[in-house]
This record gives structure tokens, C-alpha cells and sequence, in this order.
């Protein structure tokens, strides 16, 4: 009789998961190849790894459910699933008693698609130019007289992204606002300026994006200990976020804003 001892069985599921992940790294690619342009082969990959494991504690185990969660993790970032923008999302993947991985997944899907058509617009039309209005914001003084700082970041955003604005709503708007001043104050960003970064960055990438892999270069600045004061360590994250958007729109074929 064959035996397969345990440590074959290791290896089995070892090279099983590398070839999971090679497969989902070039389907990811070619899902959206600008984003993959920007991040690279690395730090994918390790959105994968990190997704899969996220996935699995939803219940998805199936190679479909799984693959549409490593989706929505580059439309919407990596922690999408507790992030106030999408609350859908939340409440589809804890839904454990809505039935089986299959039918969430697809709830999850006609949520994602409704997203994109009101919000993202053809061809990601709206994105593309929200991302435009951000470098636009980005390389002006920043204005906040006449009202409260979460206020005024409400209007701020609703006019770099007013599509999706009105579909996430004041709610999740307000919640996002609050969780990027709680995390302004954690990085002691004390200028109105360093904490509308912090805004901006969650709003436009995720409110996890200070741990997300698809942006590492977030974490990589938070992280530099060589930078000893805050707001110098805030000018150089901004700096290296219009960086990135510059970058992003070079390889769409963007002149940057218009």
C-alpha cells in the first residue's frame, strides 16, 4: 500500500498554494494592469498571500470566491472588508446563514458591479479623473476657513470624487473622516495639511492603506526612522503620494491633470 507521509502531504499543499498564487498573480495583472504596473510582481504577491488568508476566515475556500475577494482587494484595497467606505461588503462576507460561499460571492460581485458603474463610471472614467483632481489638490494651499475640519474635508472630497461620495454617504464619509484623524493623531501629524493626507490616502486607496501591501511605499514612509519629526515625515509621504498618482496616470497615458 502507498503511504504519503505527513511531510509529503506539506509539500503537496506547499506547491499547490505556489502555483494558487502564480496563477492569481497573472489573472490579477491582467485584471488591472495599471495598478500592477505600479506596485510590481512582490508586493502582489503578497497581497495574494494576505487575501487568501482573509478569504478562508470569510469561509471562502472555493478557487472563484476566492479569486473575486483578491479583486475587490485592488478595486477597493486590501482591507476592504472593514473599511466604512463599503459597508456591503462587510455585512455579505459575515453573512455566514445567507447561504453558501457561492451565493455570497456572487451578492458580493452584483455589489462591486453597481459600485463600478455608478461610481468608477466607464472605463474608470470617474477614477481617472477623481486621481487628477487629487494632484490638482495636492499642489495648492489648502483652504479650510469657514468650518470644522471634518467638514471641510467632506467638501473637499466631494469634489475630487463627488460619484463616489454620494454612493458611500455621509455616514461612511464621516467614518472614514474619523478613523484618518484618529491615525493623523497616532502619527502626531499636527497641521491641517498632514491630516488631510491621511484623508485623502485612505479615502482614495483604503482605510487600511498604512498596512496594505499594494502600497508599501506608505508603510516603508511611516516607518523611516530616519525621519525624526512628524511633519516632515508627513510632507515626505505626500510627496511620495503625488509620486505615485503622477506615476499611475504616466502609465495610462495621463499628461497628469487637466
Amino acid at each position: 500500500m502507498l503511504v504519503i507521509r505527513q511531510e509529503q502531504m506539506e509539500v503537496f499543499r506547499a506547491a499547490a498554494a505556489r502555483g494558487f498564487e502564480g496563477e492569481m498573480a497573472a489573472h490579477l495583472a491582467d485584471f488591472s494592469p495599471w495598478l500592477f504596473a505600479a506596485v510590481g510582481d512582490g508586493p502582489l504577491r503578497k497581497a495574494i498571500r494576505l487575501g487568501t488568508d482573509k478569504a478562508r476566515g470569510y469561509g471562502f475556500t472555493d478557487r472563484g470566491p476566492v479569486r473575486l475577494y483578491l479583486e475587490l482587494m485592488l478595486l477597493f484595497g486590501s482591507h476592504f472588508d472593514t473599511d466604512p467606505q463599503y459597508p456591503w461588503a462587510n455585512a455579505i462576507l459575515k453573512d455566514v446563514d445567507g447561504g453558501s460561499q457561492m451565493d455570497r460571492a456572487e451578492r458580493l460581485y452584483r455589489r462591486a458591479m453597481d459600485y463600478r458603474e455608478k461610481v468608477a463610471g466607464p472605463d474608470d472614467a470617474n477614477t481617472l479623473n477623481a486621481f487628477r483632481n487629487i494632484l490638482v489638490l495636492a499642489r495648492q494651499p489648502l483652504s479650510l476657513a469657514g468650518s470644522d475640519f471634518a467638514t471641510a474635508m467632506r467638501r473637499e472630497l466631494a469634489l475630487t470624487y463627488p460619484e463616489k461620495v454620494a454612493y458611500v454617504g455621509d455616514e461612511g464619509i464621516s467614518a472614514l473622516i474619523r478613523r484618518a484623524m484618529e491615525g493623523a493623531r497616532m502619527q502626531r501629524f499636527s497641521t491641517p495639511r498632514g491630516m488631510a493626507l491621511v484623508v485623502v490616502l485612505m479615502f482614495a486607496m483604503g482605510h487600511g492603506c498604512g498596512s496594505d501591501p499594494l502600497y508599501p511605499w506608505i508603510a516603508q514612509t511611516l516607518r523611516d526612522d530616519t525621519i525624526k519629526e512628524p511633519d516632515a515625515r508627513a510632507a515626505r509621504l505626500e510627496a511620495r503620494g503625488i509620486a505615485w498618482l503622477e506615476r499611475v496616470l504616466a502609465n495610462l497615458g495621463e499628461g497628469g491633470p487637466t
